[in-house]
Parts: structure tokens; C-alpha cells; sequence
């Protein structure tokens, strides 16, 4: 289960229908081990593409940096989808590469509503979980 501030809801949103039509990626950072998202990172989509998104391999390499100077981790993975629903494509899952992740989808194909799922993937297993909105909280 992702336990989530409901303003890092908002912000992972926000930044999916900014960068609409293409998909739109970053992380949330919590600290080591406690499974609890507080800081949200945008990232950039090397693909720039409505279709696929990739982390920038040098920004990437930065903010993992800093996580880990910080003694935080990647609590959630993020990228929308905008023309299907949220669930993780074969490409999405043959990318997920940190099994103590929440990778969260957001669909961005209805500009009324956006759709956000919640997915564990490990050894290229998917598994949705519930998503608990919590109360806004404070990034760092």
C-alpha cells in the first residue's frame, strides 16, 4: 500500500498535464527506509515523446546523488501515460529497476480527470496496491 500526502497527488498531476502531450517523469524521495514520500523531484523526459519516457542518465545519476548524501531513497517512481490507462507497459516494467519502489502511473488521456495507480514491480512482476491519501505534507 502507498500511503501519500494528497499535495504530492496534486504535484505529480500537475507536472503530467504540464508536460502533456508527452509523458511526464520523476521521483518522490523519502528518507532510507521508511517507505514515506516527502520530497518530489521533476525530472526530465530524455525521450521528450507522448509514448515513452527515460530519465536523463545525468540528471538521474545527480539526484540519486543527492538522495544519497541525504539518506533518502526513490520512495515513488512516476511518469504518466496520455493516450492509455495507467498501468505500467512491457517497456515500463522492463525498466523498473528498484524493487522497493511505488511506481505510480497517471493517465493524463481525459483532460477532465486524471487517473493515478499505484504498482509494485519486482522481477518483472506487476502487483497494483491501494493508494491512501494522506494530509498535506511539508516537502523538504
Amino acid at each position: 500500500m502507498l500511503t501519500i500526502a494528497q499535495d504530492l497527488v496534486d504535484a505529480m498531476v500537475a507536472h503530467a498535464r504540464a508536460d502533456h502531450p508527452d509523458e511526464a517523469c520523476g521521483v518522490i524521495a523519502g528518507r532510507e527506509n521508511s517507505d514515506e514520500p516527502r520530497r518530489l523531484i521533476e525530472m526530465i523526459n530524455a525521450e521528450r515523446s507522448p509514448t515513452f519516457y527515460r530519465f536523463d542518465s545525468g540528471e538521474q545519476l545527480t539526484v540519486w546523488r543527492e538522495m544519497d548524501r541525504n539518506d533518502e531513497e526513490p520512495v515513488v517512481i512516476y511518469h504518466s501515460h496520455t493516450a492509455t490507462e495507467a498501468y505500467p507497459s512491457r517497456t515500463d516494467v522492463s525498466y523498473a529497476s528498484e524493487p522497493n519502489a511505488h511506481y505510480v502511473l497517471i493517465s493524463t488521456r481525459d483532460a477532465d480527470q486524471a487517473e493515478v495507480r499505484s504498482y509494485r514491480i519486482v522481477d518483472g512482476d506487476v502487483t497494483e496496491e491501494p493508494i491512501v491519501i494522506s494530509s498535506p505534507t511539508n516537502q523538504e
